[in-house]
């Protein structure tokens, strides 16, 4: 990532992980659909001084408290394939510039993964995350960019993302908002996460009604 970061695994794991940034290792190919509406904990939760990932109200809540800090949390240490996966975004009147997202192809015990961003603003980014190495968005040379189909300073938004076939695709609200051509990670473990701006710390998101299907 290009700032701090905090990895939270699923809570099977997180007594060996801790608040670690270690990554959940690979298990086997995922059967699918899989949902989650988290009235049931199943994802890794933590709290520190940075932030905060609980379950609140069965959603799964967000905070973080530090300028350009990414905390992420997944549910299992299955590998999926080829999937469409998507969730409900609550937008508990968060800083505009806070990114959130869904992360796929997440590479065992390392930092490799794809991820599709948006922000209340309207911005978005599809990127590589390598490890080691600064984050590289795979759309607008680089850079974040705003969109017209993403709504401004909605109360949630439903993102979703194929990740498959060498292709992965941000989708808003049902509208496609990106797409990108790569193949450095064909399979891998997926996960949600909250990304603060770097001039406020007030992020604040939940998450809700998640769903991985299968790509034709």
């Amino acid at each position: 990532m290009t700032g701090n970061q905090r990895i939270v695994l699923a809570v099977g794991l997180l007594a060996l992980a801790g608040l670690s940034c270690q990554l959940l290792s690979g298990g086997g190919t995922a059967q699918l659909p899989f949902g989650d509406d988290f009235s049931t904990v199943r994802w890794g939760t933590a709290t520190d001084e940075n932030s905060s990932v609980e379950y609140v109200d069965n959603t799964l809540h967000m905070t973080i408290s530090t300028r350009n800090y990414f905390v992420s949390s997944g549910p299992n240490d299955e590998s999926y394939q080829n999937i469409h996966a998507e969730v409900t975004v609550i937008n508990n009147d968060t800083d505009s510039t806070t990114a959130f997202g869904i992360i796929c192809h997440r590479q065992a015990e390392s930092e490799n993964f794809y991820y599709v961003a948006m922000t209340p603003a309207g911005q978005y980014a599809i990127a590589k995350a390598s490890r080691g190495q600064s984050d590289v968005f795979l759309t607008n040379e680089d850079l974040w960019a705003p969109s017209g189909l993403i709504p401004q300073e909605s109360a949630s938004y439903r993102v979703g993302a194929d990740c498959g076939n060498g292709t992965i695709i941000l989708y808003v609200d049902g509208q496609e908002i990106a797409s990108v051509s790569d193949t450095s990670y064909t399979r891998g473990g997926v996960a949600l996460f909250a990304w603060s701006g770097e001039e406020a710390a007030s992020a604040d998101v939940s998450f809700d009604d998640f769903l991985i299907t299968a790509l034709p």
